[in-house]
């Protein structure tokens, strides 16, 4: 974790409005991406009845997401959103995790990242809830209890991209902060090695599993 000041952007001119892009944050989600499809690569190369050492970590992250999918929703859904589950979990963790790295940086350190995911938890959600009720059922629940309380359930729909982008966007960056502040005072002599392990591996192995969850709980209220 560097210097949080020092971002690197591409701006782009587009009919007269600039269009700016974090390359750093764009380059760490690559890497991200690609270590993940090695991961999946490496995992079903060699597969068989005799699991080796990848085989046995990725089916327990797709054996116990899909279980807590299924405690959430219902066995057939389970099948429609686990894989989706699955690799936003890993995606997540990942993220989080490769700041440990020198010179590489979170992806989620940047709000883009988490209000993406956020909002595209929110369009799954909703579009799973229209599936499953109906257009009319579906608009007919906010109007509940009264007509007059349908701004408000809309507002109350919304709150949730910023409650789930923010917590995850301020705990990452909060970490951050905290380690950078940290090794400026003692030079980053034992203390902050222990800081980035906390933050890095707990607290964003915690981070990454709250907003997973709470995406899977969006989408049950949705289709319930």
């Amino acid at each position: 974790m560097e210097d949080l000041g020092r971002i690197y952007q591409l701006i782009i001119p587009v009919m007269g409005h600039n269009i700016t892009l974090n390359l750093d944050v764009i380059l760490m989600t690559w890497i991200v991406i690609a270590l993940l499809l090695v991961f999946g690569y490496l995992t079903v190369r060699n597969r068989g009845v005799r699991p080796h050492g990848l085989q046995i970590l990725g089916e327990m992250f797709v054996s116990q997401l899909y279980a807590l999918t299924e405690d959430a929703l219902d066995k057939e859904m389970a099948k429609k959103y686990a894989p989706l589950i699955t690799a936003l979990f890993m995606f997540l963790l990942l993220c989080n995790w490769i700041g440990m790295i020198p010179h590489m940086h979170e992806p989620t350190k940047d709000l883009n990242t988490p209000l993406s995911l956020g909002i595209m938890g929110f369009f799954i959600a909703h579009y799973a809830g229209i599936k499953s009720k109906g257009i009319k059922q579906y608009l007919k629940e906010y109007c509940e209890p009264i007509f007059l309380m349908a701004p408000l359930n809309v507002i109350g729909e919304l709150s949730k991209i910023i409650s789930i982008s923010f917590r995850l966007f301020g705990n990452i960056m909060g970490g951050a902060i905290i380690v950078l502040v940290v090794s400026y005072l003692v030079y980053s002599i034992i203390l902050p090695p222990f800081l980035i392990a906390f933050f890095s591996i707990f607290i964003g192995a915690i981070q990454a599993f709250v907003f997973t969850m709470l995406t899977v709980v969006y989408i049950s209220v949705q289709v319930k």
